[in-house]
């Protein structure tokens, strides 16, 4: 008895979702979307508690690698470490939410132009009179997808110059700004 009530409550079940799928036959290999491949992402930086630093950044896939562009605003003059971080994840006052710099290999620290370093190292942006920087790098070992993706981490602006030396961050100081890096759809 159980089990007849079971085989009904299956049939009927089976019958309201053809019907519910507007009885078209069901082919898998039409109901598997492919993701679109991302060319372009970008950040918007806010500034943590007690700064005034935001910009804006985008990341354009490129031939040699990924090109990175950020006018940042709020600054004060001079040289300031850029960097991108392991998570995506501003949410603290100071932006230490964001955690290390982005290091997939465990490398030492080192300026963008290294082939040994963190992959998030993008030494500094020197900021004018104005507060004002402009920064422009293509970078070979970013990328949108796999290990090296930047999609989903932060970028941090800290007060002081990246020495590109000291380890394990460049001893650039207190987090200024921090964005998290999301697809673009342009």
């Amino acid at each position: 008895m159980k089990l007849n009530h079971l085989v009904r409550t299956g049939i009927i079940i089976s019958v309201a979702a053809f019907f519910y799928a507007g009885c078209k036959e069901y082919h898998p290999a039409e109901s598997v979307q492919t993701a679109p491949r991302i060319s372009k992402a970008v950040c918007v930086l806010h500034p943590t508690r007690g700064n005034d630093v935001t910009g804006i950044i985008t990341f354009t896939k490129a031939d040699s690698g990924i090109h990175v562009v950020a006018d940042i605003y709020g600054l004060t003059p001079g040289k300031h470490g850029f960097h991108i971080h392991e998570y995506g994840d501003c949410s603290a006052p100071d932006g230490t939410s964001s955690g290390g710099h982005f290091n997939p290999d465990g490398n030492p620290h080192a300026g963008p132009n290294d082939s040994i370093r963190h992959a998030g190292d993008m030494g500094n942006v020197t900021a004018d009179s104005t507060g004002t920087a402009h920064y422009e790098l293509t970078d070979n070992m970013l990328a949108f997808s796999g290990k090296y993706s930047v999609i989903g981490r932060a970028v941090i602006v800290h007060a002081g110059e990246d020495d590109l030396v000291s380890q394990p961050t460049g001893n650039a100081g207190a987090r200024v700004a921090c964005g998290v890096i999301g697809i673009s759809m342009e």
